[in-house]
């Protein structure tokens, strides 16, 4: 038996653990509220399993970073055979919402009949708000497909939530450093002063998506250019000839060893694309975003946003 000074002798007794202090305190967990509406990834592109992969390494970032989270993966490009029971390999947007509404609605019945059962009374009505909130898979904007996700989501007939694009975000800058620095482009650690000997000292951020794309890809180039201390630019990967003009406007300025820094997650680029513009160009070209864990909590930020709730933020205050 305890005392209330301590424990009784040969009894220990385990006590909490005290609360850090201050700013360095870790943040208590948050989970998905019950019955929360459904995280959709609105994947563009042609499907494929490497696309697949990459959206599912993207929910499974942003399952881990709440946990609870019903997040599920539709394709705009995808499959329209879905039923309540079974799924295409590469379902459709518009079936993954059909698909998420009915379940929502069969929950709902099925909590009615319980509470008849057990002689309560039940809400007659199902529950109000979104089933899902959709998050295009695209680090800047694209009106084209933005407006294909918006159409599909209003013929689908559901109730859901469209966010905005993942960036600008200082996250994205990061991650295309880290993408630089893979290829042996850029330093890995701009803390440290040693020389990559084939460290480019000029970036053209490729981009897709008109105007608006590359006026958005130029707030996180100053970003990337910031980090890196080499100019960087962003072009039009599908202008013809806007990579090239760009890298000789930098060639123009002084650089001499260009690299092509794709901004662009993977599934909306045109891999044939983007090789040849390099070759245009003359630059040695990094990888896409792909599943780069920022990209997670990115697209968690934008579904908890939309929905008012707060688990612990992407680091970096984003860009508007």
């Amino acid at each position: 038996m305890s005392s209330p000074t301590g424990p009784a002798s040969g009894l220990p007794v385990r006590m909490p653990r005290p609360r850090q202090p201050g700013r360095h305190r870790r943040p208590e967990p948050v989970a998905a509220p019950e019955g929360a509406p459904a995280l959709v990834l609105a994947v563009p592109g042609a499907p494929s399993t490497t696309t697949r992969g990459l959206a599912e390494e993207v929910v499974s970032i942003a399952r881990s970073e709440l946990p609870g989270l019903d997040a599920r993966i539709g394709y705009v490009d995808g499959e329209e055979d879905a039923t309540v029971t079974s799924f295409p390999e590469f379902p459709s947007l518009r079936s993954v919402l059909v698909h998420a509404a009915a379940q929502r609605a069969a929950r709902a019945e099925r909590a009615r009949a319980a509470a008849a059962e057990a002689g309560e009374s039940a809400p007659a009505a199902p529950p109000e708000g979104p089933v899902a909130v959709v998050v295009p898979l695209l680090a800047g904007p694209d009106s084209t497909l933005m407006d294909r996700i918006r159409q599909t989501v209003a013929d689908s007939g559901v109730a859901a939530e469209l966010t905005d694009v993942l960036g600008p975000h200082p996250l994205l800058a990061e991650a295309l450093h880290v993408r630089l620095s893979e290829a042996g482009l850029a330093r890995a650690d701009r803390a440290r002063l040693f020389t990559v000997a084939t460290a480019a000292d000029g970036i053209v951020l490729a981009t897709v998506g008109g105007e608006e794309a590359v006026q958005a890809a130029g707030i996180t180039g100053m970003l990337l250019a910031a980090r890196l201390a080499v100019p960087v630019m962003a072009a039009a990967l599908d202008q013809e000839g806007a990579i090239a003009a760009t890298a000789e406007q930098l060639r123009g300025s002084g650089s001499a060893q260009l690299a092509l820094a794709p901004y662009l997650i993977g599934p909306e680029l045109d891999a044939d694309l983007l090789d040849a513009a390099a070759k245009d160009a003359g630059c040695s070209v990094a990888e896409p975003l792909g599943p780069y864990p920022a990209i997670g909590k990115l697209a968690l930020s934008k579904y908890t946003t939309a929905l008012g709730i707060a688990p612990q933020q992407p680091s970096g205050a984003p860009v508007h």
